[in-house]
């Protein structure tokens, strides 16, 4: 019988230090009773660690996992990976990397202001786009088409892989060794099944925070580099509401700093709604911990008409930026590039490192292969490209 993933498998309890051995501090567990609902995950209550390790005396076992997340090469790498636009189109728009500092600043917002916890949030916030292959989405597409024999490739599911396994960063044991809260938050976004019936609420924060920071700044760079005009958007009642906001607090801006005025109101208005709509729920429940918010069918989010709102803006980003012919064209030259990078790696296994060699023996050349593609900046893949492919 093949055993479950590693993020799945059932990790060993964490005996959190309570209290402090120094004198004069909290403890993480003494600190999160004072501040943290009794429906958030408190670090106290984690069910540990795969590799059992000890406790540190002054940082929670959150605090850690986001640690050895900002730590990792992984996470590093994100700031030369495309999230949408690439470098070609200018060095305004957002990279992999600013993308999740904006998602994680967000995330410990709504967090903070519903008292879940902010150190898990960040955690997860952190990991959760640390798979993307280089050119965004359209390279996530490319290599899947590669692997579609092997099960395809996801960078959700990649991420998984590289936390467990392809990172290194102690002796000890393969992978980060997060706790299992972390992996089981991934695993939920790679549609694998978590412990228990439903994420947690710091997990569902997590995807508001990324929902609300991609609907702002795509919004924000397809303007900026003159894909659509801001009279374009006016007509979606989403960025509409938000121009009248800024017209009746600021007045007749135009230009540069009208857009920055609608960006910021659209974050605003999205993390208000959330808020609201969130917040008044979890006081009506009197949830007392987290077995019953996942149980439950509630999810944190905006209301059923921002939600609507919402919906109509992406439908208008999807068709009219996404699908720009400057970007079509970019990301169909970049998807060739990546499906013949990997079939030179194929049949060329020496040119990868040896300890993805050494994976090959195990999980096969051909994903191998993608998950050593998924590891480079968009501009290493075009320098191996050159070298290896072009000649």
């Amino acid at each position: 019988m093949t055993a479950p993933p590693r993020s799945l498998q059932k990790h060993r309890m964490a005996t959190p230090s309570d209290p402090c051995p120094w004198s004069g501090l909290l403890s993480p567990a003494e600190r999160e009773r004072g501040l943290l609902a009794p429906y958030a995950m408190h670090s106290a209550d984690s069910a540990g660690r795969r590799y059992p390790e000890p406790e540190h005396p002054y940082r929670g076992s959150y605090q850690r996992d986001r640690d050895r997340i900002l730590h990792s090469a992984a996470y590093r790498r994100l700031s030369g990976k495309t999230q949408v636009f690439t470098g070609e189109m200018g060095d305004y728009h957002r990279t992999r990397l600013t993308h999740t500092l904006e998602v994680a600043s967000l995330a410990r917002t709504i967090g903070r202001a519903l008292r879940l916890n902010e150190d898990l949030i960040e955690a997860l916030a952190l990991l959760h786009d640390i798979g993307h292959p280089p050119f965004g989405h359209a390279g996530e597409d490319a290599l899947n088409a590669c692997l579609a024999a092997e099960g395809g490739f996801s960078h959700n599911r990649h991420a998984l892989t590289l936390v467990e396994e392809i990172e290194h960063r102690h002796e000890s044991f393969p992978g980060l060794n997060l706790t299992a809260e972390v992996l089981a938050g991934q695993a939920s976004r790679a549609g694998l099944d978590p412990l228990g019936p439903g994420p947690l609420l710091e997990t569902q924060v997590v995807d508001a925070a990324d929902s609300i920071t991609y609907d702002a700044h795509d919004t924000d760079d397809a303007v900026k580099l003159g894909l659509v005009r801001i009279e374009e958007l006016l007509a979606l009642p989403l960025i509409d509401r938000c121009f009248q906001t800024v017209r009746q607090r600021a007045g007749d801006l135009s230009g540069e700093r009208l857009r920055k005025a609608i960006v910021h109101e659209l974050i605003d208005v999205q993390v208000g709604n959330v808020l609201e709509a969130s917040g008044e729920f979890l006081a009506r429940c009197n949830w007392s911990d987290t077995s019953a918010p996942r149980q439950s069918a509630f999810r944190i989010g905006p209301d059923p008409a921002l939600t609507a709102e919402k919906r109509q803006l992406e439908e208008f980003l999807y068709a009219h930026v996404y699908r720009h012919e400057r970007l079509v064209a970019v990301r169909g030259h970049a998807q060739e590039k990546l499906r013949q990078l990997w079939a030179t790696l194929v049949d060329n296994p020496c040119l990868m490192p040896a300890d993805f060699q050494q994976r090959a023996q195990q999980h096969g050349l051909p994903r191998s292969a993608a998950e050593y593609v998924a590891g480079m900046t968009d501009r290493y893949c075009q320098q191996c490209y050159q070298e290896w492919v072009a000649g």
